[in-house]
This record gives C-alpha cells, structure tokens and sequence, in this order.
C-alpha cells in the first residue's frame, strides 16, 4: 500500500513525495517507519530556479553558506548527533592524532550548521566573492549576465574566475536557463 502526497504549491506538479510503509518492504506489519521518495521533473519553474542560480550563474542553491541549502541541512544533523562525543574524541585522540583537533572540525561544522545567507538576489548575500553583477543586475534589469546587450563586460571577474563565468553563461545562452540549472545540479558545486 502506498499513496501519494504533492508538496509545494499546488498547480506546481515538480514536486510530487510517494510515501509507503517500510514494513511492506520487509513484509512485516505497518508501523510508523516509511520511505520517502521525492519524485522531481523536469518541469522546474524558472522563479525557482531564479531564487538558487545567482546573476552571474554560480549555484547559490548549492553553496555551503546558503540557508536553505543542503550542506546546512546536512551540517546541522551532523552537529546535533555528534553532540557529547568530545569525550571520545579525546580518548580517540591517542590512537589517532586527528582527533585531538575534533574541536576545531566542530567549529567548521556549527558554521556549516548556522549558514545565513539567502543568496546573491536576496537581501541578506553573505558571498566573499567581489562581485558586480549583483549591481549591474538592478540597472541592467536582467536576470542572467548572459542576457546583458554588453556581456561579457569587463567589470565582472578576472583570471579563471571571469573564463568560467563567461563559459557558464554562454551555457546558459546556449542550453536555456531552465536546462542549464537541471544539468549543472548534476555536477559536483565546488
């Protein structure tokens, strides 16, 4: 037995959540344990995506910073299950040196953990990249630097770092925003 649960708005069909009992699975009776499958098309809506890629195409969704983002989420779980093994870490510490640093991974997790920042288009951007399509964005009025009558600029980047930009945004140009967003989330953020 199973059934099917739609999550988010409800004329958005991208997000749909099938639920089963894992006692089916294990042909046992149904208790409260089940299995969450999140089932998403292809159909992404392009303010979705709009609210995770940023102007200059990087993948905000997928930073470790973001707030509403995976690695937070998976930070978070971490730190609180991790909580009390310090004890175990120092008497780990003496068979392995590592663990005598277990304080200061700690650290890098509840910063991981505690990650603020809403993205490059919102009001709270906590992004140590110097960049200026967050301005150009407003007085340009367009989404994507690929869409600007004068990119590639030469006020965005430099180095690598502007290769790249200009590679990620041809992309975009070429592919379309929606297709650009699917398959770049397939590839490793950093």
């Amino acid at each position: 037995m199973f059934f099917l649960r739609r999550i988010g708005k409800q004329e958005d069909i991208t997000n749909i959540v099938l639920f089963f009992p894992l006692a089916c699975l294990k042909g046992q009776q149904w208790d409260d344990e089940r299995i969450y499958i999140l089932i998403r098309g292809d159909n992404m809506d392009y303010t979705h995506i709009m609210r995770k890629l940023s102007i200059c195409g990087l993948d905000c969704g997928r930073c470790a910073d973001y707030e509403d983002g995976e690695i937070k989420a998976l930070s978070a779980k971490l730190f609180n299950l991790l909580k009390g093994y310090e004890r175990l870490a120092e008497i780990k510490s003496n068979l392995n040196h590592i663990f005598k640093d277990y304080n200061k991974f700690r650290k890098i997790l509840e910063i991981f953990a505690d990650s603020s920042c809403g993205g490059c288009r919102s009001e709270n951007v906590k992004c140590p990249i110097d960049c200026y399509a967050q301005i150009c964005q407003k007085v340009k009025k367009v989404d994507f630097c690929f869409q600007c009558p004068e990119f590639p600029c030469d006020k965005q980047f430099g180095g690598r770092m502007r290769e790249r930009w200009i590679e990620r945004n041809n992309r975009m140009k070429k592919m379309g925003v929606v297709e650009f967003y699917l398959d770049q989330s397939k590839l490793s953020r950093y």
